[in-house]
């Protein structure tokens, strides 16, 4: 069987162990990618400001997708190099909505450079360990474009809010989550990891039945679903797991990596 032309994998949850991690199993594994010239792409949540120590990481190696398909990122240069950006006039309508039916949401948003919240927005993951980001008003949150909205529930169930949220302003934006916290990730209308992913396969002339994808949570479904194969590591959210053919070990126990020495040690 010929090996795939693309790997899409996502990082958290997937090729990062839960200590934040790149096991030197899973890069050796990408090298195989690599020198086997199939394309490697990290498709991903993340902001761009927090892909340089994957970057190190992986040794540069590869473009990365980030904000779920807002931002295109060279891994090489560490420079943004696409984007498709919530305009003003849309971010105020979502937050409008949201807050008039769900008063007890805060608001954070990711630029293509940078990052600003509310003063009731709880920092989580990297961002409550170092300075960073502005805290302001409403009016300047949503002032000027961004790649990414994000609100936050104190006490909501993630799937929940999630349904809530698609269901109040999903002619706007497009919704999605990838947490364990009750925060639903908003990008652009109709901008996913798989449109992003999809207009850089066409870039490449490769077909979607040549790519095979990795993935954990629900961001990752729309890319999951539109690649030839489809993975689930086993830690993965259960929608997940049934959304999928096939499932490898955890992100903990190099899952990805074990599918990817099959599929291209010569």
């Amino acid at each position: 069987m010929q090996s795939p032309r693309l790997v899409a994998t996502d990082l958290d949850g997937t090729v990062l162990r839960s200590d934040g991690t790149v096991s030197s199993r899973t890069v050796a594994a990408f090298s195989l990618v690599e020198n086997a010239g199939a394309t490697l792409v990290f498709v991903t949540g993340r902001p761009p400001r927090w892909m340089h120590p994957v970057a190190g990481a992986v040794r540069h190696r590869g473009l990365a997708i980030c904000a779920n398909g807002a931002l295109v990122y060279d891994l090489h240069t560490e420079r943004i190099v696409d984007s498709h950006l919530i305009h003003p006039d849309v971010l105020e309508e979502v937050v409008r909505r949201l807050r008039e039916k769900v008063p007890d949401l805060s608001f954070s948003v990711e630029y293509e450079s940078g990052f600003a919240h509310e003063s009731d927005f709880l920092l989580g993951g990297w961002d409550s360990r170092e300075v960073a980001g502005l805290q302001v008003g409403t009016n300047t949150l949503t002032s000027r474009p961004c790649a990414k909205l994000l609100a936050l529930h104190p006490t909501m169930d993630p799937d929940i809010l999630h349904a809530a949220v698609h269901g109040l302003v999903g002619d706007l934006v497009t919704a999605t989550h990838s947490s364990g916290r009750a925060l639903v990730e908003m990008s652009a209308h109709g901008v996913t990891k798989a449109t992003a992913l999809a207009h850089l396969a066409t870039t490449r002339d490769i077909g979607s039945h040549e790519v095979i994808a990795f993935g954990d949570m629900p961001n990752d479904l729309p890319m999951l679903r539109w690649a030839g194969t489809a993975y689930a590591v086993a830690n993965a959210h259960p929608e997940v797991l049934a959304s999928v053919d096939h499932v490898t070990g955890t992100n903990n126990e190099d899952g990805v990596a074990e599918v990817l020495e099959k599929l291209y040690a010569s």
